[in-house]
């Protein structure tokens, strides 16, 4: 599967439109996690436990609009962007959207 941020792809015309896809995911870090955060906040920096959260969240929100646009029968995703949320103060919300199109060789 083809995914692109952009709204054409070189080389490749779209000749068909499928519609929005989406991947939605919502983490919490566990408790360990939160604590070594906290204590890493002190002294300021990176806080590689939450990186690797919001990394691993954007990879799966990926997966499932991807799984999404296969569904739907298209063969790339167009103008794909990532949108995030909290709630609350633990959980982080990945949205990771785009437009599923079919696309063929110009």
């Amino acid at each position: 599967m083809l995914v692109v941020t952009t709204e054409n792809v070189p080389g490749q015309r779209v000749c068909e439109v499928k519609g929005q896809v989406f991947g939605v995911v919502v983490r919490s870090r566990g408790l360990g996690g939160n604590i070594m955060a906290g204590v890493r906040s002190l002294a300021g920096g990176e806080i590689t436990e939450y990186t690797q959260l919001l990394e691993e969240a954007r990879r799966h929100a990926v997966d499932r609009m991807v799984a999404n646009a296969t569904t739907v029968g298209a063969n790339a995703v167009v103008m794909m962007r990532f949108d995030s949320s909290e709630i609350g103060q633990t959980m982080s919300e990945i949205v990771a959207y785009g437009t599923a199109v079919v696309v063929e060789p110009a």
